[in-house]
């Protein structure tokens, strides 16, 4: 008994560790900055205000960046959908030469560090024309070797009898995926769609470099310049945006969360 109580006690210290930081940001964005340099500091805003907000889609060009942020991710995470489910079918249950050896290079190319390829990509993506572009945000992290690996092995979990009872059916290769495969699948999409899209959400050094001007920079970037500019003692408008930048993938994470735990148990397991 008295051990059970020692580890909630150390679940509710570490609780309150973790999420003391992101409430004295939300606090904080509702501060004036004369009230954000108090001393001592407050928690609770006393004279609660949202300026801060107001400026930061009035001064601040952060409707523009709110949007550049949401199209490479909904983008990014549509084509890793789409792709690795379909990679990952064929790599379950396709039969053809080579399949095995597929396998190795996609869990090779897994285990490679992204910064190694990050020069190489840098200047394909260059020479192709498509630096300040969306093509260049979105289309190198269409497919991703997790996503494969994820997907493969949830469809390993499926009974071939399916497909089997498919093609007697009279049922096409790409129906047999589509209509009676995929459907099965939703655990394991809604992992791959939710983790790509936080991924791709806070991507920060990629759009960094890609992005040469204003009106392709995503949110972490316009942040991060933000908090390096002329704003940054406005401390009240950088929590304003550090909200805008955390809070939609925190709302997305916790609607969707019984899908991810529920995707992550099953493929791990097999």
């Amino acid at each position: 008994m008295r051990r059970t109580w020692w580890i909630y006690l150390i679940g509710v210290l570490g609780l309150i560790a973790v999420a003391a930081p992101f409430l004295w940001m939300v606090l904080g964005s509702f501060k004036t900055q004369g009230e954000l340099l108090r001393v001592p500091p407050t928690w609770w805003p006393q004279d609660a205000t949202t300026q801060n907000y107001g400026d930061l889609f009035s001064k601040a060009n952060f409707p523009r960046y709110f949007v550049n942020s949401t199209v490479v991710a909904l983008a990014v995470t549509a084509g890793n959908l789409v792709f690795c489910s379909m990679i990952g079918y064929a790599l379950a249950k396709l039969r053809f030469k080579g399949r095995n050896a597929l396998f190795v290079v996609v869990m090779a190319t897994l285990m490679i560090p992204g910064m190694v390829t990050f020069v190489p990509l840098f200047v394909l993506v260059t020479n192709a024309g498509l630096a300040n572009s969306y093509p260049g945000l979105i289309l190198p992290f269409l497919v991703s070797p997790f996503g494969v690996f994820l997907m493969r092995q949830f469809f390993l979990g499926l009974p071939d009898d399916l497909i089997d009872a498919g093609r007697v059916d009279g049922t096409s290769e790409l129906g047999i995926f589509a209509r009676i495969m995929l459907p099965l699948t939703k655990p394991a999409l809604a992992t791959l769609g939710i983790l790509t899209f936080l991924g791709s959400w806070n991507n920060f050094l990629w759009p960094l470099v890609i992005a040469q001007t204003e009106d392709k920079y995503t949110l972490p970037v316009a942040l991060a310049l933000y908090s390096t500019g002329q704003n940054a003692q406005n401390y009240g408008l950088l929590m304003a945006g550090a909200v805008v930048v955390v809070v939609p993938v925190l709302v997305m994470f916790l609607v969707f969360q019984r899908h991810v735990t529920k995707g992550i148990a099953i493929t791990g397991l097999k």
